[in-house]
């Protein structure tokens, strides 16, 4: 059997695998062998390579050891990467390809669900990662986080922090070793988006700070300075003002692949519709496609993207044998009888372990043992008996081998495993920390995140994750190799799922709502849900930590736990204090003993696209004090592509009813005082075109609609308000900006709420977005407001009555402030919903 221990001789959490005697010998566990399902829904590591499958996976791979070349492309988001050249670059011209984005995407909006912020970028994150799966790239990141959008990249420098950020690039591109870096954004206006266009000055920079042992030289530790060949922008013609020039470098990329069976615009295809959390699945292209490419930094290619560069074993000092034997390799390799490799791939292995180039050695090591695998059909996993386990357990795990081509010698510890049968091993990992993503584990402020490690900078994801380190003798040769372990189940529709085992605290606090808001002194409960993750016994003490002036009854709570999974339910009145009106925060914290720490809250994150998602942020919520009238009190609300609003509004005493498209079509919304639209609702709903009638009606009948934001690309064919209004790709990102009140008396500032500009403070991320521009004289737009030195928009709210009602469009972005609890964006949309004199 195997046990897992801690290695001391690495970093992190690393685990060695030997022969002890049985435990866990009663556990039944259904082993069903799927290769395919356990590689594309675990998450590889940086520098992982992704084991060949099939026949002609395993020739293409043969034929990549003799390829020696690398390439990063280099941007601002998850998206923004060319998924066909990425693609092209990793399987046709074999190149190691990495893709660096400065960012996880956590600013954006999500068309899947309502996950915003950190969930958000924790969404974005696995989709490029499956997204790497299907184009053979790797990923990686910096510390830099979305806060939303920027219009220019001064002030995404001011927020990132550009040493900070740049130090990341180098840091990625001295690890990495990249021959040729490719940019997405053009380093000017033409960029469009602020972090576009920081992206490509990074980039730039980066190029040569990275062979600058002056830049950065406490990196130099643990990586060494490295200078590439060239720096190119990857332009198109969707660049304004970047029409194809002379000077311009073209490539085919639209190749067919017949190892693959696919052409790179249908991998492209595959890999981009990962991204299904911004709306981007694609068709399938086939046929020829051009790509240009435009010299920023380095001489210019004129044959090939790697011109001038050496890409062979001739880079490498003493690697004059190996060339040789991948040729034997790769004429004597035979598709019926892939096993028969086995032996000169063992062989190179021992050539290559000789190197003393780490970087060539390493990487290629890596795929020769990959190779080794996917020949004699060997296959591996380690599991564990449930999804999550709690720190300072011992998990018990099962690691299952098999061997599926026949006349292979492999053993592990003194086992020779059989031909084509299962053979199960069991171990324990002993679980030290929560499986918290890195970049999460410290609070972290507007731009950028906080990581303790140097060496995490760039991962997608934790390298101290639970693992097994596996040592088998093939046919003679004892190779090593690291898995995840997991935990699957099979699923009546589905089939077999894995999920990521998860390490949570013992005990956990789940709030039931991420902001309270208080309106005037009356006191409010707050409900906290606390779960047992251990198997032992366990108890604490939870108390609310609370501002100066505000306080909670209990004080203290008792926690007992005698089960896994035991929940418990405590219910804090809570009590604001009278003076304040500032928004502020409450915490969880727990007494174990004489350890006083932060509660944790868990929450899961769960989509059929990627694995499930696990992470445990601190038990808090934001506290607000909100002095608002109340204009409307039963609401329904018709779902967009997702937002908070509903339970947001509920938090101030409103009745919210959400609504279906029957509810609508069946004219019964004249029993509410108000309807909101959510977020995007004219751009995701098809039916909306049917619907838009009833809703006019509606207003037209006395009621109040209020459309939130939806965005000027992509409407459905439908008038979005009574009368003719046209929407913009103005916005206003500094949620800071002066707001002007062009209509001080103007009935929707006034009732039931006295709004001014004071009721702008605190706003989050941004004021709005697609603002309107051309509208009818008959809204009233009664606010004014502009990012600095832009000329001011009228565009973000606009009322018009309408029949015997009201009819209000906004572009406020209210779906993130009212979530977060800010007090003054409350008090406006109340007056939103309020009926007409």
């Amino acid at each position: 059997m195997l046990i897992c221990r801690s290695r001391p001789d690495v970093v992190g959490t690393a685990f060695v695998c030997s022969s002890q005697s049985p435990i866990f010998s009663a556990m039944n566990v259904r082993i069903i062998v799927n290769l395919l399902i356990f590689l594309t829904t675990t998450l590889p590591s940086v520098g992982q390579t992704m084991q060949p499958q099939h026949a002609g996976e395993i020739k293409q791979a043969i034929n990549k050891l003799n390829t020696l070349g690398s390439v990063l492309y280099f941007a601002a988001h998850p998206d923004d990467e060319n998924t066909r050249l990425i693609a092209w670059l990793a399987k046709e011209k074999r190149y190691r390809t990495g893709y660096l984005s400065l960012t996880r995407g956590d600013g954006g909006q999500n068309l899947i669900g309502t996950e915003q912020a950190e969930e958000l970028g924790l969404i974005r994150t696995n989709e490029l990662l499956a997204a790497r799966r299907v184009d053979g790239g790797e990923q990686f990141f910096s510390k830099a986080i979305d806060f939303g959008f920027s219009k220019t990249w001064d002030e995404t420098f001011r927020i990132w922090g550009r040493d900070q950020i740049l130090a990341d690039a180098v840091w990625v591109i001295r690890k990495f070793r990249p021959d040729v870096i490719i940019t997405r954004f053009p380093p000017d206006e033409r960029a469009g988006h602020g972090h576009h266009q920081a992206s490509a000055l990074l980039a730039i920079e980066a190029f040569s700070a990275a062979a600058d042992p002056k830049r950065f030289p406490e990196q130099l530790a643990e990586v060494s300075v490295w200078q590439a060949k060239r720096l190119l922008w990857n332009t198109s013609s969707f660049f304004q003002g970047s029409p194809p020039s002379s000077s311009h470098f073209l490539t085919n990329i639209g190749e067919y692949n017949p190892y693959i069976g696919q052409s790179y615009g249908e991998i492209a295809a595959e890999s981009r519709s990962n991204h299904k959390s911004q709306g981007f699945g694609s068709a399938r292209q086939r046929g020829n496609s051009v790509e240009r490419f435009e010299v920023l930094r380095g001489d210019a290619p004129e044959k090939d993207l790697f011109d001038g560069i050496e890409t062979t074993w001739k880079r490498v000092p003493g690697s004059d044998n190996i060339p040789p034997l991948i040729a034997t390799i790769n004429q004597g390799f035979d598709m019926e009888h892939p096993e028969k490799s086995i032996n000169d791939l063992l062989a190179l292995l021992k050539e290559v372990e000789k190197l003393t180039d780490g970087y060539w050695k390493t990487q290629k090591a890596a795929e020769i043992k990959d190779l080794i695998l996917a020949c004699g059909g060997i296959w591996f996993e380690s599991y564990a008996p449930a999804a999550m386990f709690a720190v300072d357990e011992q998990i018990p795990v099962r690691t299952a081998f098999i061997v599926r081509r026949p006349g292979i010698d492999v053993t592990v510890g003194d086992t020779t495993l059989p031909f084509n049968e299962l053979h199960e091993e069991s171990s324990v990992f002993d679980a030290s920390a929560i499986t918290q993503p890195y970049w999460l584990r410290q609070p972290h402020g507007l731009g950028r995140f906080v990581v303790d490690r140097q060496e995490d900078v760039g991962r997608p994801g934790n390298s101290d994750n639970p693992t097994t380190t596996v040592a088998l003798r093939i046919n003679g040769q004892e190779l090593t190799f690291e898995r995840p372990i997991v935990y699957k189940y099979t699923h009546p529709v589905r089939g077999e799922v894995y999920e990521p085992l998860a390490i949570a605290p013992k005990i956990t606090a789940n709030l039931g709502q991420k902001a309270l808001v208080f309106n005037g002194s009356e006191p409010k409960t707050l409900e906290v849900v606390f779960t047992a993750h251990t198997q032992e016994e366990v108890s604490a003490t939870a108390a609310l930590h609370l501002p100066g002036g505000w306080r909670a009854e209990p004080e203290r709570f008792p926690l007992a736990f005698s089960a896994k999974a035991e929940e418990t339910v405590a219910k804090f009145t809570i009590y604001p204090a009278p003076q304040t009106s500032l928004t502020d925060s409450l915490r969880v914290v727990l007494q174990y003993g004489d350890t006083t720490a932060q509660a944790n809250a868990i929450r899961t994150i769960a989509y059929e696209h990627i694995p499930r998602i696990t992470w445990f942020p601190p038990a808090a919520a934001r506290l607000s004090k909100v002095e608002t009238g109340v204009s409307a009190t039963r609401i329904g609300y018709l779902p967009g592509a997702g937002d908070l609003i509903p339970q947001a509004l509920r938090e101030i005493g409103l009745q919210v009813d959400v609504l279906t498209e029957q509810d609508v079509l069946s004219g019964k919304l004249g029993q509410y005082d108000a309807v909101i639209t959510g977020v995007r609702l004219y751009n995701v709903n098809e039916r909306i075109r049917h619907l838009q009638p009833r809703l006019l009606e509606y207003v037209k009948n006395g009621g109040t609609l209020v459309v939130q934001y939806n965005v000027s690309n992509g409407l459905q064919p439908v008038e979005l308000g009574p009368y003719p209004l046209q929407l913009s790709r103005n916005r206003v990102t500094d949620e800071t900006a002066p707001v002007t009140i062009l209509s001080p008396d103007s009935r929707i500032l006034n009732y039931p709420n006295k709004i001014t500009a004071a009721d702008f403070d605190g706003w989050i991320q941004e004021r709005g977005l697609y603002f309107a521009g051309v509208a009818d004289k008959h809204y009233e737009q009664p606010l004014r407001m502009a990012d600095p030195g832009e000329t001011p928009s009228d565009g973000s709210l606009l009322v018009a009555p309408y029949g015997k009602g009201n009819f209000v469009y906004t572009s406020l972005a209210f779906f993130r402030q009212l979530p977060a609890g800010v007090p003054g964006a409350y008090r406006l949309f109340v007056n939103l919903l309020a009926k007409p004199n």
